[in-house]
């Protein structure tokens, strides 16, 4: 019995890896994606073709990681393309740090600290109690359950990164943590091509969060569209997020360790107000909500699909997840094992379905009302 379930499980593994080869092969060519830029504008400390950068929050004690994680990118990617770093701490980098990991890269770098307001408990928050929670959450064996820092990273990261000084001239961001793997070459600009195409949103892995540690946030949110219908853009983003219409939130976000994203999209009136009611609600401190889910919800009911752009094509690795791309021509440029690409796995079966959402499937605002009316009340889950 054990050997039929192995060969039912290579099956819909090789026929998913088929379906995919097919859906997701880049509709422009990495040349044409370069067409018309001038080769000397990557030049290190020349301005790029994008306003762009990688943004990385990062603690000193993670220089190791982090230069890992520079050469794997520098490699792969930006020793063509030269692109400046952001580094951003809540407390003062190092001249160790500082002094290292600018010698990974020609291109510049930037070192900035986190405004104490942007990381720190707001005054609405009642500490007392946030410490009982994650006791309780604690007990309930949830990962990061006794962690303040891992809250205020999260809360950081859903709506405070882009407001700080050293990104107020960029239009978008990578973002990088330490320890992760590139396995692909990119030979291709990916801020141009997502400026050209008019993507806002870009990720490589789209999982299922622990609903443990976000057992109000989907109410909180379907208080906030009642609020503010305007909000819903994107009308069949509903299925990606819910199962039963609406009613609960079946946890599909994308990982945001690795995110390429347009900053316009952050700093919408729309997405300010939302992280405001979320943030009012108090889950970043009573509960363990991730920054992962905040911004997928977010780009799954405000972005159209094609707004938002699955990176298959590049080879991406955090522990524990792969994304490696399927195609065979990809295996010329990259030394991952497709074979354990997380798109194979159920678990990150939000990769597959958002691909599979219907194209034709835009709402204007003031038709989002429609939606809402269907949905149960905030008070019905949870």
């Amino acid at each position: 019995m054990a050997r039929v379930f192995v060969v039912i499980n290579l099956v819909v593994g090789l026929l998913l890896a088929l379906y995919l080869r097919r859906e997701t092969a880049p509709q422009v060519e990495p040349e044409q994606r370069l067409a018309g830029v001038d080769a000397n504008a990557y030049a290190p400390g020349v301005a790029k073709p994008v306003r762009a950068a990688f943004v990385v929050l990062v603690r000193n004690s993670e220089l190791a990681g982090m230069k890992r994680a520079m050469r794997q990118i520098e490699d792969r990617f930006n020793q063509k393309f030269n692109y400046p770093y952001v580094f951003l701490n809540d407390v003062d980098f190092t001249p160790e740090f500082m002094t290292e990991t600018a010698a990974m890269t020609h291109a510049n770098v930037s070192f900035g600290k986190i405004p104490y307001e942007h990381w720190s408990y707001p005054e609405w928050i009642n500490q007392t109690y946030a410490h009982e929670c994650r006791q309780r959450m604690h007990k309930q064996g949830v990962f990061y359950a006794l962690s303040e820092s891992y809250r205020h990273m999260c809360r950081f990261n859903s709506g405070f990164f882009f407001r700080h000084e050293l990104l107020q001239d960029l239009d978008y961001y990578w973002r990088i943590e330490p320890d992760v793997e590139y396995s692909c070459d990119i030979d291709y600009d990916p801020f141009l091509f997502m400026q050209r195409q008019g993507i806002k949103y870009g990720y490589t892995i789209a999982l299922h969060e622990y609903p443990e540690t976000v057992p109000t946030l989907w109410s909180t949110v379907k208080a906030h569209i009642a609020a503010a219908p305007e909000f819903v853009r994107h009308a069949a983003g509903m299925r990606w997020l819910s199962a039963d219409g609406g009613a609960t939130y079946n946890g599909c976000h994308f990982w945001s360790n690795f995110e390429i994203g347009a900053l316009s999209f952050f700093r919408s009136p729309e997405y300010l107000a939302y992280f405001d009611a979320l943030d009012r609600a108090g889950g970043f401190f009573y509960e363990r909500w991730g920054d992962a889910p905040v911004h997928a919800i977010a780009a799954a009911l405000m972005l159209q699909k094609h707004e938002v752009h699955w990176f298959e094509d590049i080879g991406y690795y955090h522990n524990p997840w792969l994304n490696c791309p399927q195609g065979a021509a990809a295996r010329l440029r990259c030394h991952c094992d497709p074979a354990k690409s997380a798109v194979l796995h159920y678990w990150a079966s939000c990769t597959r379905e958002w691909v599979e959402l219907p194209d034709a499937n835009a709402t204007v605002p003031n038709s989002a009302s429609a939606l809402t009316s269907q949905l149960p009340s905030a008070s019905a889950s949870h």
